[in-house]
């Protein structure tokens, strides 16, 4: 059989020439294809690395803030932190209100009640020394005393504090022949105790039995504030 005009044996048909091209091309195109999953894949997985780790340190960095903010709290609450309402002076934890007011003893004490604390009550002699040195600044004159929260009018010659407790007998601060319970001025005695020396008490002694019913400045007392004055109460720990 004759072979077609111009065909050289050996040569293959150019339909084969274009197959052959047209399958190495889909070749190419398959692996650039998997080539470019594989780089979305790789980057996905980058992705959600990162995610995964900034998650971590997301949850990590929330923890440490927590703690802060309840270290933050349980300081706030702590008694060391403490603060007096305007119009009182700070010594300790405790807060004095001197009062400008002359009254009775019971009236005085209802002044302090009104403002949230009761006459003062002291308790040690480092107290003593705080208020015996600002009624030396506050005192006009020397008749110019304060009430305190001691009194025996329920028995007289049992002293007692506000709060219902007694005097002790070794924490007094009686001026010379104090308490006397002189009657001249009044029949009742003398069953309330003021205390202040302008120019200065020899050894803190100054506190007297006075009837209850004469009027004088007074001396409040309550607990400081505790909690929430951070910055505002730095220094007034003890």
């Amino acid at each position: 059989m004759s072979r077609p005009q111009g065909y050289i044996e050996g040569d293959a048909p150019a339909s084969q020439h274009r197959s052959g091209s047209n399958g190495g091309s889909k070749v190419r195109s398959e692996r650039v294809a998997l080539l470019v999953v594989s780089a979305l894949l790789a980057a996905a997985v980058i992705v959600i690395c990162r995610l995964s780790l900034d998650n971590m340190y997301t949850k990590q960095s929330f923890q440490t803030l927590r703690e802060e903010h309840e270290a933050v709290k349980r300081n706030l609450t702590d008694d060391s932190c403490t603060k007096c309402e305007y119009g009182w002076e700070q010594d300790g934890r405790q807060c004095y209100y001197f009062s400008i007011n002359r009254s009775t003893w019971s009236e005085s004490r209802d002044e302090c009640r009104q403002k949230g604390g009761d006459l003062v009550q002291i308790d040690s002699r480092e107290e003593q020394t705080f208020l015996e040195l600002k009624l030396r600044e506050k005192m006009n004159f020397d008749e110019d005393k304060f009430w305190i929260g001691l009194t025996d009018s329920e028995k007289e010659g049992t002293w007692l504090w506000v709060d219902g407790s007694p005097l002790n007998e070794s924490l007094t601060f009686w001026n010379g022949s104090e308490p006397d319970n002189w009657t001249e001025r009044d029949p009742d005695g003398e069953d309330c105790v003021r205390m202040g020396e302008k120019p200065g008490a020899p050894d803190l002694n100054c506190w007297f039995d006075e009837p209850c019913k004469v009027p004088h400045r007074s001396i409040c007392e309550k607990p400081a504030e505790t909690g929430h004055f951070t910055l505002q109460c730095v220094g007034n720990v003890v």
